[in-house]
């Protein structure tokens, strides 16, 4: 199922006046079993209460506008530290990080690709591949899924040192 333009366009603009970015918008599950998911972000991150207060604005508005015949859940989140890559914006924004992108089946070169993320031109993403150094150029329409890598063990480092 799919959001019309103009619904998420109003659910941006809310989000937008909380300073907020909304990444993405998911409708997840069939029936009553949807779930309306709503990435959101902002420049310090966003915290419970920023994934609070959109949610009982969007919440009414959905009320309002009643996107759904039936039942659905609502659900309002941050990208998280492995966040989706949704666009080729993001494909620009993260350049220089560490990425693992998951291929459609129907591609048979690769399955799944962990690497730098070198950048992206015309349709296809770029990466450094860590084992050889080698450069890889995947067509972003073939990309079933893109996240940013962590690296637990640093993490894990420097909340040591900050304790």
């Amino acid at each position: 199922m799919r959001i019309e333009n103009e619904l998420r366009e109003q659910v941006a603009a809310v989000v937008g006046d909380e300073g907020l970015e909304l990444v993405a918008i998911e409708v997840v599950g069939t029936g009553s079993s949807t779930v309306l998911r709503l990435v959101i972000d902002g420049p310090d991150g966003v915290d419970l209460d920023h994934c609070a207060s959109v949610s009982r604005q969007v919440s009414a508005l959905l009320d309002v506008e009643d996107p759904f015949s039936h039942r659905y859940t609502l659900e309002v989140s941050s990208p998280g530290l492995d966040r989706k890559l949704y666009s080729s914006e993001d494909y620009k924004r993260f350049t220089g990080q560490q990425i693992r992108v998951r291929m459609k089946p129907s591609y048979r070169r690769h399955r799944i690709v962990v690497g730098e993320l070198l950048g992206f031109e015309g349709d296809l993403v770029r990466l450094r591949v860590d084992s050889e150094a080698e450069v890889v150029e995947l067509p972003l329409a073939e990309v079933f899924e893109a996240r940013l890598e962590v690296d637990w063990k640093t993490l894990l480092k420097e909340g040591k040192h900050r304790r």
